[in-house]
């Protein structure tokens, strides 16, 4: 039996879970889905990033301590996991005691790495990331996702040598050990080693931040949050001894954003190379989402709540939406009603509709009776190599132009004709093929929609039409979607 780890950027608690992270963890779960399908042994992590000065503030603002933050900001996201349909067999938190032990260890493992130094520039608490005196010009001192002003840090830490990685992680790029998709993402971050990787602090000082791992033989530091949430892809296997560590790393697929490739494919693979690691086998980094052609901002009114889209129009159409929609490679766009033409044109008439006229068919004209089932046989080759390639997108048309040929086929074939005419072999014939063709699109669908693909299943498998009791997909009234109410209010 084959293994397949894959794991997701753990997302920044500070706040509630936005559209991007609803796809860091639904890509990712479509692939384990599809993995478990394939008869793979699978390990699916999620989990929370929960140190640093950020989380510090936000504590201070609620006057409670970090801990009690995080503790009760956490369950909302596991919550909200479970919501978005995510079957992630684990879920790391960075405050976990064993993750903290073990990043320990890993600095020490490093230590050859690590030297004490003094760092003047520029931090983002909004971003927790150092920023380059460049960075600082072309946006006139102010993040401009944040609005704040950048800290100027004048602070002894300790470095880590990331510059002698530089050659290493291009060598295992170019061979293809470590694949950086898509491909104009690998692009990205060869020219910045190629611009050259230069040290990277590490730590801040505690007098300053005391909300962090301690630096192990040093009181005055702790762990610069950023390098040790990196920590987490292999703290959560159980780093260096334990079972699944040894059996499932390196990483199949880690599923990240764009807006953080750096620290992913260049410091991530220059920290394990130190720890004498394989590199994970890809890098995957999708695009972002914009509400209505512009970026999503609180001021301007426009932020997608993911939540609200599956409680306002169900799980799966959310998952389709996302899955097919916005594209797997380039930032994508959501709209209300972008969302509703898929969900009343290609969910509820051309696959929901589809399922209740073969299953009204059968039922009229065969008593439910469905009789042997043949093979439709399609051709699934750019199917699988769509997902093998986290074209999830591309997956997804593969299987919507399987439903569209059915519908095709029903149009050409009249069930209804046949049956006027008497010929029950041939309706018998054409009605089985039908169904076999909605059963194999469930199979496809279980990564995506797994509960659809389990109703149409229900529906048809056992030989006799269990008719549903509504539509897969019931058609909706736009004019009470979140977006018109919000318009009329």
């Amino acid at each position: 039996m084959k293994t397949f780890y894959v794991c997701t950027a753990i997302p920044y608690v500070n706040d509630k879970a936005h559209i991007g992270h609803a796809m860091d963890f639904l890509y990712a779960d479509i692939l384990a889905r599809y993995h478990r399908q394939q008869g793979d042994e699978v390990i699916f992590s999620i989990g929370t990033d929960e140190h640093g000065a950020k989380i510090a503030e936000k504590a201070e603002d609620a006057g409670v301590s970090p801990q009690e933050f995080v503790d009760k900001i956490v369950p909302l996201w596991q919550d909200f996991a479970k919501k978005a349909g995510i079957s992630n067999d684990k879920f790391i938190r960075t405050t976990d005691e064993a993750h903290e032990q073990r990043a320990v260890m890993i600095w020490k493992n490093l230590s050859e790495y690590i030297y004490r130094g003094s760092y003047t520039g520029w931090y983002c608490v909004g971003c927790e990331e150092y920023k380059t005196e460049t960075h600082v010009k072309e946006t006139e001192g102010e993040c401009p996702d944040h609005k704040r002003k950048y800290d100027k840090l004048e602070e002894d830490n300790y470095f880590f040598k990331l510059s002698a990685f530089g050659e290493k992680i291009e060598a295992a790029i170019k061979s293809g050990e470590f694949k950086v998709i898509p491909k104009f993402r690998e692009k990205e971050i060869m020219n910045i080693i190629n611009d050259g990787l230069e040290d990277i602090s590490i730590s801040r000082p505690t007098e300053k931040i005391t909300w962090g791992i301690g630096v192990p033989g040093d009181k005055t530091q702790v762990m610069y949050v950023w390098f040790e949430a990196l920590m987490n892809y292999i703290t959560v296997l159980g780093y260096p001894e334990h079972a699944d560590f040894t059996k499932f790393w390196p990483a199949d697929v880690q599923v990240i954003g764009k807006d953080i490739l750096r620290f992913h494919a260049a410091i991530w693979p220059a920290m394990l190379m130190g720890l004498g690691l394989s590199l994970p086998k890809v890098m995957y980094a999708h695009g972002h989402v914009s509400s209505d052609g512009q970026k999503m901002s609180k001021t301007l009114g426009n932020v997608i709540d993911p939540q609200e889209v599956i409680e306002a129009q169900g799980l799966d159409a959310f998952r389709y939406f996302l899955a097919r929609h916005i594209s797997s490679y380039d930032d994508g766009d959501f709209t209300w009603d972008k969302f509703n033409s898929a969900y009343n044109n290609e969910l509820a008439n051309e696959l929901g509709n589809g399922v209740s006229r073969v299953a009204a068919m059968v039922t009229k004209y065969q008593e439910g009776v469905i009789g042997d089932i043949p093979e439709p046989g399609h051709d699934t080759a750019r199917y699988h190599e769509a997902l093998s390639e986290c074209r999830f997108d591309k997956a997804l048309e593969e299987v919507w132009g399987q439903v569209r040929g059915l519908n095709t086929y029903i149009e050409e074939e009249k069930p209804w004709a046949v049956a006027k005419e008497g010929d029950a072999e041939h309706l018998r014939e054409v009605l089985a093929y039908m169904v076999g063709a909605l059963l194999e699109i469930a199979e496809l669908l279980v990564p995506f929609l797994p509960d659809t693909a389990a109703k149409i299943s229900a529906v048809f498998a056992k030989g006799v039409v269990n008719m549903p009791e509504e539509s897969l997909f019931p058609r909706i009234d736009t004019r009470k979607t979140p977006e018109h109410s919000a318009k009329n209010e």
